[in-house]
């Protein structure tokens, strides 16, 4: 991964920090989305830093095209080339609600960053990527080009009091297959990493429930995943090594997709 520029939404906290900083470490230039202020996000990166590791941090958010074009001017303008996406950043709703009680300004809120934001990002450097392949017809690609999207368990498991989150998560895996599908033909790989339960700021609210779950047995893996879980699966799926499995999900969840009796 010497020498490639890999771009990362939400990498400057939590799985997409964790994600950062296993790219950076593999020798990767860094492209970062984040909504943290630049002081607090080059804080929090400062390990990779010190490390010598080339960042570019933009504040802004995923669900405004204006920002959405402004990073991807600022990475190319720093960089001139994009050869990996780890669609990361999300949201959760601002207030868990019944499903009869959800508001349409909580349902815009999250699918507006978690669906919408990350499809057209996606398109955006998607056409980034085809149009340097086509400029280096005949050279070394190896690795390819690669498109991975962070989505969640909830796109399969229902959670009532958080219907507009089930839903985005959802819809990155049927995004995650149409990409696969598109871009085959143009020898870039599409991934899907689907976390379960990962130690996060998101997470930190409801973790004495998961705590009791897990020790009653809800995962055949009787602990928390930790960010560091989901940065190796990235590190996989970059590497090249499943050149022949574009639009595969993979799961990391300590089990928890297995169905058992």
């Amino acid at each position: 991964m010497e020498n490639k520029v890999a771009v990362v939404t939400g990498g400057a906290r939590g799985i997409g920090l964790a994600i950062s900083m296993q790219l950076a470490r593999e020798g990767c230039a860094l492209a970062v989305l984040g909504t943290s202020s630049e002081e607090k996000a080059m804080n929090n990166m400062k390990p990779i830093l010190d490390e010598g590791a080339r960042v570019l941090y933009v504040q802004g958010s995923l669900g405004n095209a204006k920002d959405r074009q402004r990073f991807l001017n600022a990475i190319l303008n720093r960089y001139g080339r994009i050869d990996v996406l780890v669609n990361n950043a999300g949201v959760a709703p601002k207030q868990r609600m019944d499903l009869l009680e959800t508001t349409e300004d909580s349902f815009d809120f999250v699918m507006d960053i978690n669906l919408k934001g990350t499809f057209f990002l996606t398109q955006a450097i998607a056409r980034q990527m085809v149009d340097q392949l086509r400029k280096e017809a005949g050279h070394n690609r190896n690795p390819m080009p690669v498109i991975i999207t962070i989505s969640s368990m909830s796109e399969y498991t229902a959670s009532v009091n958080r219907g507009e989150y089930c839903i985005s998560k959802a819809g990155l895996g049927m995004m995650t297959k149409l990409f696969a599908d598109r871009l085959s033909e143009e020898g870039i790989l599409v991934y899907e990493i689907r976390p379960g339960i990962i130690r996060t700021d998101m997470t930190r609210t409801v973790a004495e429930k998961y705590d009791r779950l897990i020790a009653d047995g809800l995962l055949p893996q009787k602990r928390w995943g930790e960010p560091e879980d989901v940065a190796n699966a990235v590190s996989v799926l970059c590497s090249g090594s499943l050149a022949y499995s574009t639009g595969q999900t993979i799961d990391v969840d300590g089990g928890f997709h297995i169905r058992r009796l």
